[in-house]
């Protein structure tokens, strides 16, 4: 089992940054993927980052490409999100997550999820 601990979400103004952090204990996997994934109410998970825990690219989609940063920190078993040019539109709660493997899979889903930390973005 991964258990995975999020925090760093928040109140913020649009254009602002935030930066999440995410904690993980438990299973250790060299490989395999970590990830962000949001869901507003009334809307699907999506996913909004993730990276290669083996080779460290990265996968986003369009939707936060170029304003969204995820990192990973192997030895501590950590990683983040950084979100900068925040729109009212990211407005979420940001879930972290882990899987095994690494590839287009992701987008359907992790195996492994945090319980959550909310994110705002006012206008």
């Amino acid at each position: 089992q991964v258990q995975l601990v999020e925090s760093g979400g928040g109140l913020v103004q649009a254009g602002g940054s935030l930066r999440l952090s995410c904690a993980a204990s438990g299973r250790s996997f060299s490989s395999g993927a970590m990830g962000w994934f949001r869901q507003a109410p009334g809307n699907e998970r999506e996913l909004v980052a993730a990276i290669s825990l083996s080779s460290g690219n990265t996968y986003y989609p369009d939707s936060v490409k170029d304003r969204f940063t995820i990192s990973r920190v192997t030895a501590t078993k950590t990683a983040y999100l950084q979100m900068n040019s925040l729109k009212p539109e990211d407005t979420a709660v940001y879930y972290c997550a882990a899987d095994s493997s690494y590839g287009p899979q992701m987008i359907d889903g992790m195996d492994y999820y945090g319980k959550g930390t909310r994110v705002t973005v006012s206008s």
